[in-house]
């Protein structure tokens, strides 16, 4: 058994490469030699969302607090509030942010292959963003 202490991990800023706005990261744990499962709290500000990614073997989304927006790769921005579980299947180009005028947190889980748990593609657009119906 392993006990991670509440901050004992500094909450890093979450870089440009990845993110358009102010994103914040708090790791909650790692993959291990035996867990290949990632996790992390990421809280973005409004306006704030990742850039388009895929993951090796898919990723859960647990929303904790705020509304946000999620798009896969060809279907429609829908928005998403607390206690909501996003599943993303594997290789699923998408996105995941805060709406225009609120802030969101969210749990993503996500599994290792072979060292891996994202592949980081192109910025969402402004016009990609604001196109919500």
């Amino acid at each position: 058994m392993n006990i991670t202490r509440i901050g004992s991990k500094p909450s890093v800023k979450g870089p440009a490469d990845w993110f358009t706005g102010s994103v914040r990261i708090d790791s909650l744990f790692d993959p291990n030699e035996s867990r290949r499962a990632a996790s992390a709290s990421v809280t973005f500000e409004p306006g704030a969302r990742t850039a388009w990614h895929t993951h090796p073997l898919g990723q859960t989304l647990i929303i904790t607090s705020g509304c946000g927006w999620v798009q896969r790769e060809g279907g429609p921005i829908e928005e998403v509030f607390p206690g909501d579980i996003v599943w993303f299947e594997a290789n699923e180009k998408h996105w995941h942010g805060a709406t225009a005028t609120n802030g969101m947190t969210h749990i993503a889980i996500q599994e290792s292959l072979n060292g891996k748990v994202v592949e980081w593609m192109e910025h969402v657009t402004d016009a990609q963003y604001t196109a919500k119906d």
